[in-house]
């Protein structure tokens, strides 16, 4: 019967029950939502985090009306970032309980049955609702090229000094050579306020190697990328598989 039933519903039946079937699979349900619910917190940290005046650099959506604190009227605060992060701690709170409810007394006792009753509805909800307001947060996010672009070039090159460290290791200079007269002369652009380039264009040791203007391109932010836009293209790719 169980198992006529179990392919009607086109779901699977258990192997072994007793009174009820084992929790285990019910713990492996909160871990998941636990799982969906840290991956948005993360995503909602990391928003929270750029959006902090000092960086700037991305921003949720803001309605012309909205209102960001009670006593600071020029407040932009990421709500819905925050309100996912915060949710995200009860959803995962869930899985203790869960794990918990494994533990029956022979054919079962009911010690689950009352957390079963709050855990279920509200991990749930809540892991649904921290997904949509993080779907309206990334639809509106607001990304600001302006400011990437000042925090990228705030450090004059010292920043992108490891593009210029393996280009030398792959002509030929030992990598620890290398990395010492990086170092050196990025302390010391740090140091003089000017711009790495400048600094190793004075340089011989890396200028027998490589060029001033290679330098400059080295240095370029836009040529370090990588493959990073493989790997968002790649995600995108496999997500529209998925998504109807």
């Amino acid at each position: 019967v169980q198992e006529a039933m179990m392919q009607f519903l086109g779901i699977g039946s258990v192997d072994v029950s007793n009174q009820v079937i084992q929790r285990d699979r019910y713990a492996e349900y909160f871990c998941f939502l636990a799982n969906v619910a840290t991956t948005l917190d993360k995503i909602g940290v990391e928003i929270r985090s750029m959006q902090r005046t000092e960086i700037g650099e991305v921003e949720e959506a803001f309605g012309a009306k909205q209102v960001g604190s009670s006593t600071m009227p020029h407040k932009r605060n990421p709500i819905r970032s925050e309100q996912v992060c915060g949710l995200a701690r009860i959803v995962r709170s869930a899985v203790e309980p869960a794990f918990q409810n494994n533990t029956l007394w022979d054919e079962r006792d009911l010690t689950n049955s009352s957390p079963e009753r709050i855990l279920f509805p509200e991990a749930t909800i809540l892991c649904d609702h921290i997904i949509r307001q993080m779907t309206i947060v990334i639809e509106g996010l607001v990304i600001r090229q302006d400011r990437i672009e000042e925090n990228l070039n705030m450090l004059h090159g010292i920043n992108m000094a490891e593009s210029v460290m393996i280009e030398l290791t792959r002509r030929g200079m030992a990598r620890q050579e290398a990395h010492e007269v990086i170092r050196i002369k990025s302390m010391e652009a740090l140091a003089a306020k000017r711009s790495l380039a400048s600094l190793l264009a004075e340089t011989p040791e890396v200028t027998d190697i490589v060029s001033p203007a290679e330098i400059e391109t080295l240095l370029n932010p836009d040529n370090y990328l990588g493959t990073s836009v493989l790997q968002v293209e790649r995600v995108v790719s496999k997500l529209k598989l998925h998504c109807v």
